[in-house]
C-alpha cells in the first residue's frame, strides 16, 4: 500500500490515521490536513486497489474485514499504537466498522461527511435530487430503470448532482481530477453503486445507528453546509454518540475540506486542541 507520513510525531501528542472516501479513492485530497496540528504525525494511506497502492483484479478482495485488517497492518507496519481516527465518507463506515470491533488504542475519531445508515443516506439523496431540474431526474431515472448507469448521459446527469452535493467549485481544483482520474471504478460500483444516489451494491443494507452509542471515546462528526451528508442526517448521528461534537462548514459540500480547507482546519485544530 501507498502512504505518507507529514507532520511531527512525538510522545506528546497522539498521530493521526487517516481513512479516505470512496470506495475506491486515494489519500491525495486529505493532505494537507496536517496544518491542523503540525506538532502530531499524520498517517495518510490509499486502500488497497486504487490510487498508487497495488491494484489486484478479484472481487473477493473487497470487503469490510479486509479492510479493517488492513488498517491493523498499517498500524501494525508503522508501530501506531495510539491513533486518532479520521474517516471521511466511506471512510466513516470503515472507521466506524473498526471502532465497534473494540479495537484498542483509539484516542478519539473524526466523522467527516459520514453514511452511517444507507437508507437514510439514500431517502437524503431522493430529496435532494427532487431539487434537480426535471430532465435531469428523467435522465437519472431512465437510465437506473433500463440499468445503462454507464451511459454518457447519465454521468452527465449525475454531474448536475455531483455539482451541488459533493465539490461545489469550478472549476474542479486538478488534485480533485487527479484523484477521480486514479479511483478504481471497479471497488467503487462493486461496494456502493453507479453513482453516489444508488446505492446497490453490497454496503447497501449498511445501518449503524443501533450501535453508535458504544462508541465511547471523543467524536467529532462534520460535514458541510450542502453536503451529501446532510446537516440534519449527520446532527442525527452525533446525537447518538455520547458526548459526540457536531459541526458544519459554511458554503461547502460533501468535500469540504477541499473547498473550504481553512474553515475545516479550524473545525479539527480546535478538537485535536482539546486532546493530549
Amino acid at each position: 500500500m501507498f502512504f505518507e507520513i507529514r507532520g511531527r510525531f512525538s510522545t506528546q501528542k497522539t498521530p493521526v490515521l487517516l481513512l479516505h472516501g470512496g470506495p475506491g479513492f486515494s489519500h491525495e485530497l486529505q493532505l494537507g490536513l496536517e496544518q491542523a496540528d503540525p506538532e502530531r504525525g499524520w498517517v495518510f494511506y490509499t486502500q488497497l486497489g486504487s490510487g498508487r497502492s497495488d491494484r489486484p483484479q478479484d472481487l473477493s478482495l473487497w470487503t469490510m474485514d479486509r479492510f479493517i485488517r488492513e488498517i491493523d497492518c498499517v498500524r501494525d507496519a508503522l508501530g501506531l499504537d495510539q491513533i486518532v481516527l479520521w474517516g471521511g465518507s466511506w471512510g466513516t463506515m470503515l472507521g466506524v466498522d473498526y471502532l465497534l470491533k473494540g479495537v484498542t488504542g483509539v484516542q478519539a475519531a473524526i466523522l467527516s461527511g459520514p453514511c452511517l445508515s444507507v437508507a437514510r443516506w439514500k431517502a437524503d439523496a431522493d430529496r435532494l435530487r427532487g431539487a434537480l431540474p426535471p430532465e435531469v431526474r428523467d435522465d437519472l431515472i431512465r437510465h437506473e430503470r433500463a440499468g445503462t448507469t454507464s451511459s454518457d448521459e447519465y454521468q452527465r446527469a449525475e454531474l448536475e448532482y455531483l455539482k451541488r452535493h459533493v465539490i461545489r467549485l469550478d472549476p474542479l481544483p486538478e488534485k480533485v481530477l487527479e484523484a477521480s482520474r486514479a479511483s478504481n471504478r471497479d471497488i467503487y460500483e462493486f461496494l456502493w453503486g453507479p453513482s453516489e444516489f444508488h446505492p446497490t451494491g453490497i454496503l447497501k443494507d449498511y445501518e449503524r445507528t443501533d450501535r453508535l452509542h458504544e462508541l465511547r471515546m471523543p467524536v467529532l462528526i462534520v460535514c458541510g453546509e450542502h453536503d451529501e451528508a446532510t446537516p440534519e442526517s449527520s446532527r442525527h448521528y452525533a446525537s447518538l454518540i455520547p458526548g459526540a461534537r457536531f459541526e458544519v462548514v459554511p458554503g461547502a459540500a460533501h468535500l469540504s475540506f477541499v473547498e473550504q480547507p481553512d474553515a475545516y482546519i479550524q473545525i479539527i485544530s480546535r478538537f485535536l486542541a482539546q486532546l493530549s
